[in-house]
């Protein structure tokens, strides 16, 4: 890897968020280089770090290569803290509710006017509007733009396993800072950068859209209930009780599929030799590979279908990934030391630009980990950074 400076290196990024959407905007800042500081509230924290559940893991594989800095922003000496980081700041990232950093003094209107180098990120749950006060989530997004009625069986929308819509959304984010950068290189002046859940989710319903308008505004088939475009793209159980995913999207693949699976009936068929025509014949051609599949183990239908050079995949758990060997042997994993002292490998950002190296610089900071350092920089003296500790305006 090179030691040229990352990409974003030399670029102060202020962060006020919380969950996984602003989080993520500001991880992929982090990984790209910029030093994002992390404004956190004391005593305790962002309340995400101590999510149960499902949120369990979202501050320990979120908060990579951040600083910490816990601030009592209601008090006015914390609010001199972040005024006084204002001007070395190039990028603000929010994911508060409607209102609320408007209500501490620092909403984009009050800002911009003070600091008009500021790039301004709000990311919020929808674009203003008629729904823009409304509080929004990764799952109420899903339900209101389809995706979850796309997703789950007939009479039974199911949210994605995972914060897709979060985490593209904080994507988006951090696209259009990346765009507000560039902008600001010509004019020397910030901006507004918006982005939003429900429109991000909307955006995944476009292929949908577009084949409800082709379709004479009928509605798409479900996940749990479609035929596919290809005549073989489907999960098949095996022997061993696991479940192998197969794709044959091509007429090629379809020779080779059955030319290593042995089966020279199914390509002697004329109803079979293209793909709308497995397409047809779907209610007998998938039982009868099914009843094949469920007399190999898993093991041997993978060798076949690498053999025969097919799209397919076991289908694996979360926990499975750990032992990956693609993702280990191409470093897709980072060795991450938790709050807790565990170590854990989680996902670098899938992106690779030239020889730079978006891995791990710092470790998941504590709560105001880095305060005194931050302090010091702006010009505290060691009896003031003591004074607002003891004041509890930050730690």
């Amino acid at each position: 890897m090179t030691n040229q400076p990352l990409p974003l290196a030399g670029l102060r990024v202020l962060e006020f968020t919380h969950a996984v959407l602003g989080p993520t905007c500001g991880m992929l800042l982090a990984d790209f280089g910029a030093e994002v500081i992390k404004i956190e509230p004391v005593p305790e924290g962002d309340p995400t770090r101590y999510l149960q559940g499902f949120g369990t893991g979202f501050a320990p594989f979120l908060f990579r290569n951040r600083k910490s800095l816990a601030i009592d922003l209601k008090d006015p000496a914390g609010a001199e803290i972040i005024h006084k980081l204002l001007p070395t700041t190039d990028i603000l990232v929010e994911n508060f509710g409607p209102g609320t950093l408007e209500r501490l003094g620092f909403g984009y209107e009050t800002l911009s006017e003070q600091y008009p180098q500021l790039i301004y990120c709000a990311l919020k749950g929808f674009m203003p509007g008629p729904y823009e006060k409304r509080i929004a989530l990764d799952e109420i997004v899903q339900m209101m733009s389809g995706l979850a009625y796309m997703t789950g069986p007939p009479g039974q929308p199911l949210r994605a396993g995972a914060s897709i819509t979060d985490m593209t959304t904080g994507m988006m984010g951090a696209m259009g800072i990346l765009l507000a950068l560039r902008e600001r290189e010509q004019t020397g002046k910030g901006q507004l950068v918006r982005s939003a859940l429900f429109e991000t989710a909307t955006l995944f319903m476009g292929t949908h859209l577009a084949a409800s308008a082709v379709l004479g505004h009928k509605v798409p088939s479900m996940a749990g209930d479609r035929i596919s475009a290809w005549g073989v793209y489907h999960q098949f159980p095996t022997v061993d009780g696991r479940i192998v995913f197969i794709g044959v999207t091509s007429d090629k693949q379809w020779e080779r599929f059955c030319q290593v699976f042995n089966r020279p009936n199914l390509f002697d068929n004329p109803n079979l030799v293209t793909n709308n025509g497995r397409v047809d014949a779907h209610d007998w051609l998938i039982p009868e590979l099914r009843q094949m599949f469920a007399k190999m183990d898993r093991s041997e239908v993978i060798r076949l279908c690498d053999k025969a050079n097919l799209p397919f995949a076991p289908v694996a758990r979360p926990e499975d990934l750990f032992d990956d060997p693609h993702l280990n042997e191409t470093g897709a994993l980072l060795e991450t030391t938790l709050n807790s002292g565990k170590t854990v490998k989680l996902p670098r950002v899938p992106v690779a630009v030239g020889d730079h190296d978006f891995g791990l610089r710092n470790e998941p900071p504590v709560v105001g980990a880095n305060g005194e350092e931050l302090l010091a920089e702006l010009g505290y003296s060691e009896e003031e950074i003591g004074q607002l500790r003891e004041h509890g305006i930050t730690i």
